[in-house]
C-alpha cells in the first residue's frame, strides 16, 4: 500500500509564506528586490575580488566561494517562490522538489565549512602569521575549499536517498519550498529512523562546524588581548568582526530550525527563520563584507575610479 501511495505522488503544493491574496504582490515585490541585491552584490564581490591583484590572498579566495554558495542556494529557493506569488496553484513536480531540496541541503552545508575553514584562514593569520604563506598556500587553499563541497555534496546525498525512499499520501507542503522536516510530515509511514539520521547530519553540519568556528576565535581573541598596542589589537579585530556577523546569523538561523523539536505550533517561527537564512543572509553577506572592510572598499574605489 505504501508503495503504492507514493508510485501515485507526482507533484506537490508549497503552502508558500501566505495564504491572503492581498500580500501576494507586496512579498512578490519585496522578494524579488532581494533576489537582485543578492546576485548583484554577491556577483560584484566575485567580480571585484578577480579583477583585483590585491584580493588575491587566502581570505578573499575564500570570500569569493562563500559569495558563490550564497548565489547558488538562494537561487535554488527565491526564483520558484518568486513565481508561486503570481501563481494561482503552487505547484512542484515530485522530482523538482526532491532536486530542490538536494541542491539546498548542498549549498547550507557547503556554507557551514565554509564560514569554518574562513574562521580557520582568521585563526593561522592573527595566531600564527609566520607561517601563514606556507599554512595557506594555494594548495591548502584549494583543498579545503574542495573539501566544504565535497562535505556538502555527501550530507545531501545521504538525506536525499532518504527522503526517496519515503512513501507519501498528502500533497501539501506547508511551506515556501522543499524542506526535509516539512516534507516528512507528510510520509504514510514512521519517519522516526530518518529523522534521527538527518538530526545527527544537521547536528555534526551545524554543532561541529560551530564549536570549530568557537575555538579558532577563542584563540584569537587570548592572541589579540595580547597584542601590546590598541591599534593593533583594533586592526586584528576589524579583519575578524565581519566574518563573526556573518557566522552569528547563518547559525542562529538554521540552529533554531533543524535542532528543536518539530512542533506544530511553530510554522510561522520556522517560516520566518527559514527566509531569514535563505534569503536575507545571502543578501546580507556581501554588504557586511565590503560595508566593514577598508580593503575591499579600496578595491571597490579603485575598479570605479573614484578619487
Amino acid at each position: 500500500m505504501a508503495a503504492e501511495n507514493h508510485s501515485t505522488v507526482t507533484e506537490f503544493i508549497l503552502g508558500g509564506l501566505t495564504n491572503r491574496p492581498g500580500l501576494q504582490l507586496p512579498l512578490f515585490l519585496l522578494f524579488l528586490g532581494i533576489y537582485t541585491v543578492t546576485m548583484v552584490g554577491n556577483l560584484g564581490m566575485i567580480t571585484l575580488i578577480r579583477m583585483n591583484p590585491q584580493l588575491h590572498t587566502p581570505m578573499y579566495f575564500f570570500l569569493s566561494n562563500l559569495s558563490l554558495v550564497d548565489m547558488c542556494y538562494s537561487s535554488v529557493i527565491t526564483p520558484k517562490m518568486l513565481v508561486n506569488f503570481v501563481s494561482e496553484k503552487n505547484i512542484i513536480s515530485y522530482a523538482g522538489c526532491m532536486s530542490q531540496l538536494y541542491f539546498f541541503i548542498v549549498f547550507v552545508a557547503s556554507e557551514c565549512y565554509m564560514l569554518t575553514v574562513m574562521a580557520y584562514d582568521r585563526y593561522v593569520a592573527i595566531c600564527n602569521p609566520l607561517l601563514y604563506n606556507i599554512s595557506m598556500s594555494h594548495q591548502v587553499c584549494s583543498l579545503l575549499v574542495a573539501l566544504a563541497y565535497i562535505m556538502g555534496l555527501i550530507g545531501s546525498t545521504v538525506e536525499t536517498i532518504l527522503m526517496l525512499k519515503l512513501s507519501y499520501c498528502k500533497v501539501l507542503i506547508s511551506h515556501y519550498f522543499c524542506d526535509i522536516v516539512p516534507l516528512m510530515k507528510l510520509s504514510c509511514t514512521s519517519t522516526y529512523d530518518i529523522q534521527m539520521v538527518v538530526f545527527f547530519l544537521a547536528g555534526f553540519n551545524i554543532v561541529v562546524t560551530s564549536l570549530m568556528v568557537l575555538v579558532s576565535y577563542a584563540f584569537i581573541l587570548s592572541s589579540i588581548l595580547h597584542i601590546s598596542t590598541t591599534e593593533g589589537r583594533s586592526k586584528a579585530f576589524s579583519t575578524c568582526s565581519s566574518h563573526l556577523a556573518a557566522v552569528g546569523m547563518f547559525y542562529g538561523s538554521t540552529a533554531f530550525m533543524y535542532l528543536k523539536p518539530s512542533t506544530a505550533n511553530s510554522l510561522a517561527q520556522e517560516n520566518v527563520a527559514s527566509v531569514f537564512y535563505t534569503t536575507v543572509i545571502p543578501m546580507l553577506n556581501p554588504l557586511i563584507y565590503s560595508l566593514r572592510n577598508k580593503e575591499v572598499k579600496a578595491a571597490l574605489q579603485k575598479t570605479l575610479r573614484i578619487k
